[in-house]
């Protein structure tokens, strides 16, 4: 493409609020999210999953058999990698473990609409898992990797 330059190249750096409200939008209007888990033995496992953010935790949901599944309840942490790699939204968040139909309807409801997905219709046995963030960091470019962290310890820092 003629003229054309991936998103941030060559403009100034963002402010960490501008970041923050762009992570934020991100969370409300992007719908695949790629969640990155280990098994117990340390093996990596990556893979994408729908969520729905509420505006204080992501909600995904995988087969509870499945290798994501499984690293995320033994573990408890996962890290996410939101949007593309010149404009990404890293999150790293506590994992709550919940049985299908430990969930209030309307939660479910608002997933499944969000999603297109609606894992309480299979009949394999799924779970949701309610990520809060921990860490959250943003950046486009080198020029953004001052001041990347806008998260820690789970309080927003701008």
């Amino acid at each position: 493409m003629t003229g054309s330059s991936p998103q941030g190249v060559g403009t100034a750096p963002r402010s960490r609020a501008r970041r923050r409200r762009d992570t934020e939008h991100r969370l409300a209007h992007d719908v695949d999210v790629w969640v990155a888990s280990a098994s117990p033995d340390g093996a990596p496992y990556l893979v994408p999953l729908s969520f729905d953010w509420d505006g204080a935790a992501l909600l995904l949901a995988t087969s509870a058999n499945s290798p994501t599944g499984r690293n995320l309840a033994a573990a408890r942490t996962v890290r996410l990698g939101l949007g593309p790699t010149r404009d990404v939204v890293m999150i790293e968040g506590e994992v709550e473990v919940l049985e299908i139909g430990a969930l209030p309807p309307e939660q479910g409801d608002r997933f499944a609409a969000r999603t297109g997905f609606d894992p309480r219709a299979l009949a394999s046995s799924y779970r949701w898992f309610r990520v809060s963030p921990r860490r959250v960091q943003a950046w486009r470019e080198e020029n953004e990797l001052s001041g990347r962290d806008l998260m820690r310890d789970g309080a927003w820092l701008v």
